[in-house]
């Protein structure tokens, strides 16, 4: 509290408020101090000066309050209020009184946290519909989204390049705390190279006006499903982070989804996008707009390590943030799609592996117990103790499932995706065919084999049977797998990757990125 200005503690006394209020939560940005009443929100910018934005001065902030309600409100007009000056008379602060005025705060309905986007992927509640709802309200909002020729100018190859300059200046003083030289390098490259290859698309993207006045943050964290659908906070503080090609826009929150592990409704929100919009051309600028979105969310976590008034805890959790930002931006830089595979036994850790390593590296993640249920017309949490050879678990039924995997997959690796298969790949032939898909789109292809001691597999699966799971999985499917699994010959060394999953699991993910050579 003592390292907070006297108007924010002012403001988490609930009695400082208009209207009734029991709590006061504070939650700080880079750039602003919010206020959650039980009602409604409350944003105060910090007097900073960070190069890109300038609040120093009051009467900057009271503009900029001024033009953040005016700009959101293109997307959500009842949810911006208003901009209330905060003033102080005789040492008592309040709104809108008689006093001198201290500070401006923008005025907001509160929306529902468990609404959110990003808290509904937590909870897995996300469906390719509400991409496609997101994907339609921001193709038509950029069809009308205001252009003219100093808006273009943002998206000639002078600007795109200075942008990627400042990002990569802006990094660097945290290079040894948040990434390492050798990533940081492999991230300038790529996006040096990928600018002097592509010339001519840009100016394309520029005489065909799809630089726009944007929202120009969108990620998950800015994306409620409530009334509807409500997008907002875009970026007010600096015009030429607005103005920008449609496709960073899109790449945007293709790349927040994948940060969340969710590279399925990336791929979901991008095919709906350019069916709405017409924009075929996305495809080609995609992993060049994600990387360097990731690395706008890496820096800005960054940001946070130097700023007096975040605990030390909080910096911890942004330091955490910024390395996975900075790794993702560096998958991104990988320009050949890589296909990998898990092997192994129910209960020896597949999944958290194949999770883990799609969520780190933007992977597409295909399980075949979600596929199974999927075919079978079934909750993906509802079990079914068929025997090994029975029901959906009969040998038809399982080819069923390997054929929609492999159908996906081709899906994602034809289109430059990378894809990660989280199943048992008991069958050679399986592996085999797995194989051959990557070998027809050019992709790098590993197979992951997952092995544990029978005596910690057995306690995981009762553990297990006790828990809310998409696996089947029990001591009984175990050991009947173990007589029917073949062993893994047909895949050079170089693309077998062998782990102990008795190991920690972030163990085991680093060791599988040095091997495949990803970050």
């Amino acid at each position: 509290m003592d390292n907070l200005p006297e108007v924010v503690r002012a403001l988490l006394n609930p009695e400082t408020y208009p209207e009734e209020t029991k709590t006061v939560r504070l939650v700080q940005t880079q750039m602003s101090f919010v206020f959650i009443t039980d009602r409604f929100v409350y944003k105060m910018k910090k007097a900073v000066n960070l190069g890109y934005v300038d609040y120093t001065t009051l009467a900057q902030r009271k503009y900029f309050c001024d033009k953040e309600v005016e700009l959101n409100r293109r997307l959500s007009p009842d949810t911006y209020i208003g901009v209330f000056p905060i003033t102080k008379k005789d040492q008592n602060y309040s709104f809108g009184g008689s006093g001198e005025v201290m500070e401006y705060v923008v005025k907001m309905k509160i929306l529902p946290y468990d609404r959110m986007l990003d808290n509904l992927l937590k909870e897995d509640n996300v469906t390719d519909d509400m991409m496609s709802r997101v994907a339609r309200k921001m193709a038509e909002f950029h069809s009308v989204a205001a252009t003219n020729q100093t808006i273009s100018k943002f998206g000639e190859i002078e600007a795109v390049r200075d942008n990627n300059e400042e990002n990569l200046n802006q990094m660097k003083p945290y290079i040894g705390q948040t990434l390492t030289e050798q990533k940081y390098q492999k991230i300038a490259d790529f996006v040096y190279n990928f600018i002097q290859e592509n010339a001519a698309l840009f100016e394309e993207r520029v005489a065909s006006n799809k630089i726009k006045d944007c929202h120009g943050d969108l990620h998950a964290a800015h994306i409620c499903f409530e009334n509807g659908l409500i997008i907002y906070d875009c970026i007010e503080f600096n015009d030429r982070f607005r103005y920008c090609d449609v496709a960073a826009e899109v790449a945007f929150l293709a790349m927040d989804l994948d940060h969340n592990g969710r590279a399925d409704l990336a791929q979901s929100f991008i095919k709906s996008y350019i069916e709405y919009s017409g924009d075929d051309d996305i495809n080609k600028l995609l992993k060049f707009y994600k990387c360097y979105r990731a690395c706008v969310r890496g820096k800005v976590a960054c940001f946070k390590l130097d700023d007096p008034c975040v605990s030390a805890e909080h910096k911890k959790e942004a330091k955490d943030e910024a390395e996975a930002y900075f790794d993702l931006a560096c998958s991104y830089a990988n320009t050949v799609p890589t296909l990998l595979i898990t092997v192994g036994l129910t209960g020896c850790g597949k999944s958290t592996i194949a999770s883990g390593l799609a969520k780190k590296l933007g992977l597409a993640y295909l399980s075949s117990d979600i596929t199974r249920k999927k075919l079978a017309n079934i909750d993906a949490k509802e079990h079914r103790f068929d025997s090994f050879t029975g029901g959906i678990y009969s040998p038809e039924f399982t080819q069923k499932t390997y054929s929609q995997l492999f159908k996906e997959t081709e899906e994602i690796l034809k289109d430059g995706g990378s894809v990660i298969i989280d199943a048992t790949f008991v069958r050679a032939a399986d592996r085999k065919t797995a194989q051959k898909l990557a070998e027809k789109y050019g992709a790098r292809f590993f197979l992951i084999e997952c092995n544990i001691d029978d005596e910690t597999a057995r306690k995981r699966l009762d553990r297990r049977l006790t828990e809310e799971s998409v696996s089947d999985g029990r001591w009984e499917i175990y050991l009947e797998q173990k007589k029917f699994m073949e062993p893994v010959q047909e895949i050079p060394a170089a693309s077998h990757i062998k782990i102990n999953n008795a190991a920690p699991n972030t163990e085991n993910i680093s060791c599988i990125i040095d091997r495949i050579g990803y970050i």
